[in-house]
């Protein structure tokens, strides 16, 4: 039991809680990428973020395993994303800061996806069962090349432009 809840029911609480902060990432950071502000949604998408994470912990942990070492880095990272979101209100460089780790946050959340999709979803598993394949490789790498243009076009949002006139 975890928090007056069994293993499975606690697992599909955790995994809607993610799906919500991955959701809410897909629709928040390609809108501050164009510049556009989501106040309600972002903080819907820091703090479903930021409880996947914490709940993950809250799973019975019996070694250190890669979960554990993405949700040591996705804590860690979200602390910088809501001090720049919330305690500097995206002033100066927070405006950077909250681009890049909240990029980073939703890329881990959707490795995460990646990985458990591989493992559970029958008809990936048979393409990449030990998660080592190509297929597997594949989709990872194409997820951090999607995460990278939108992480660069987040930060260049938030970058002052010099006023060019001919």
């Amino acid at each position: 039991m975890i928090l007056g809840l069994t293993i499975p029911q606690f697992t599909a609480l955790h995994v809607a809680i993610s799906f919500v902060g991955i959701g809410s990432g897909l629709i928040v950071l390609p809108a501050f990428a164009r510049g556009r502000l989501m106040p309600r949604m972002t903080g819907i998408f820091l703090w479903t973020t930021l409880l996947t994470t914490l709940t993950g912990f809250l799973f019975p942990i019996v070694a250190f395993t890669p979960a554990l070492g993405v949700g040591i880095v996705s804590t860690l990272v979200l602390v910088a994303a809501f001090w720049a979101w919330y305690g500097r209100r995206l002033t100066g460089s927070a405006g950077s800061v909250f681009a890049v780790t909240a990029t980073v946050g939703l890329w881990l959340n959707l490795f995460v996806l990646v990985v458990q999709s591989f493992l559970k979803v029958p008809a990936l598993n048979a393409l990449a069962p030990t998660g080592s394949e190509p297929p597997f490789a594949a989709a990872q790498a194409l997820l951090l090349l999607a995460m990278i243009a939108l992480g660069y076009a987040a930060v260049r949002s938030v970058r002052p432009r010099a006023d060019v006139r001919p």
